[in-house]
Formats: structure tokens, C-alpha cells, sequence
């Protein structure tokens, strides 16, 4: 598969991740900034990238037709970066976008709150408790924009092919086991189960 798509937690290191699995692959590693930048490019409307992205620096309120508008367009971008193949893609709902994509591998990464604060907060050089609450007003973020724009749920976990627990295992690990699946035959077909056979 030539095209992997990362979802990622805030504090899970999937930025990261997707950074090592590019590096390994020789792949092109895209998010959100140069997706954002295409997108606007191809005509969608800055106001709704600021809302969407918090940033809510003009103060006002993109319309319902604006808010269309930047998801159609991110969508666009998106499946003609898949399009070309050899890409890792971070962020901006890619295992949506390209759920019916037979060569996409779709990746969650994610890790215990507890990591995620401790990993913030030395970051960020802030104390834990507004660590969590960077992380709560992102994850909220990150649900909103796939409920909004594509009516699925971030945390569903059939959107993946693969969950990698950055708690319990090192970036280097996750990179390659991403490397690793990426390269082997994937056939996205259900597999039938024998009547009588249980789960």
C-alpha cells in the first residue's frame, strides 16, 4: 500500500510517527498546514480554515456554505494527493476521506492520558493541569471536525486498519510496524466465517 493515512491524538506522537514512517518509506509526509495551504489554493475560504482550526482570528462566523466549501475542497486535495501515491498523510480526516481507498492503510495513534499530559507539559513547558486542558479542547476539536464535516465518529475504530498505544511502545516501534504492514498484500475484503464458527 502506497498511501497511509494518520489519525492522531494530541501528546500520542503520531505527528512524529507519520515523520519516522515518510522517513522509512521514502514517502512524502503531508498535514495539516500544506493541506489547509492547497485547499486555499483551490478556493476554499480562509475564514472557515481559521474557525476550524481555533484559530478564530478574524472574529467572525463562517456560514454553513463556507464551512461546505473548505471540507469539499480538503476533500479534493486530499484524494489527488492519494491519487499520486507514496504518502503519508496526518491529520484532516484522511481515514474518511480515503475509507474506500484499496490502497490505503488507515492508522490511529493514541496513548494514555496520563502520557499524553506528561508529554505536553514538558513540551510545552506548561504546568499538567493545563496540559489536560490542551488536550481536552483538542480532542474536542478533532471530534467536532469529522462529526461536521463527514458524520463519523474519530473514535470509531473501524475507521482503522491498525491502533498503536504510544504508552506502550517506543516511536520507533509504531514506525516500523506501520512500515511493515504497509508493505505486505491488503486485501480490504470482509472475510466470510464459516456458519457455526463463533467469534
Amino acid at each position: 500500500m502506497d498511501v497511509i493515512t494518520i489519525s492522531r491524538q494530541l501528546g500520542s506522537l503520531g505527528f512524529q510517527v507519520g515523520q519516522a514512517v515518510a522517513a522509512k518509506l521514502n514517502y512524502r509526509l503531508v498535514w495539516r498546514d500544506l493541506i489547509n495551504q492547497a485547499a486555499i489554493r483551490s478556493g476554499a475560504p480562509e475564514i472557515a480554515l481559521a474557525m476550524i482550526d481555533e484559530l478564530n482570528l478574524l472574529g467572525l462566523t463562517p456560514s454553513t456554505d463556507q464551512f461546505n466549501a473548505y471540507f469539499r475542497v480538503v476533500g479534493q486535495v486530499i484524494q489527488e494527493l492519494a491519487a499520486a501515491g507514496g504518502i503519508v498523510i496526518v491529520g484532516r480526516a484522511g481515514q474518511v476521506v480515503l475509507r474506500d481507498e484499496p490502497r490505503a492503510l488507515h492508522v490511529r495513534v493514541i496513548a494514555s492520558l496520563d502520557v499524553r499530559m506528561q508529554r505536553i507539559s514538558s513540551y510545552r513547558g506548561i504546568s499538567p493541569e493545563a496540559a489536560r486542558a490542551q488536550i481536552e479542547a483538542s480532542d474536542r476539536t478533532r471530534k467536532s471536525y469529522l462529526r461536521r464535516a463527514y458524520q463519523a465518529n474519530w473514535e470509531d475504530t473501524s475507521l482503522y486498519d491498525l491502533i498503536l498505544n504510544t504508552s506502550r511502545m517506543s516511536l520507533t516501534t509504531a514506525a516500523e510496524i506501520i512500515s511493515h504492514a504497509a508493505m505486505q498484500p491488503f486485501v480490504k475484503e470482509a472475510i466470510s466465517i464459516q456458519a457455526g464458527e463463533e467469534d
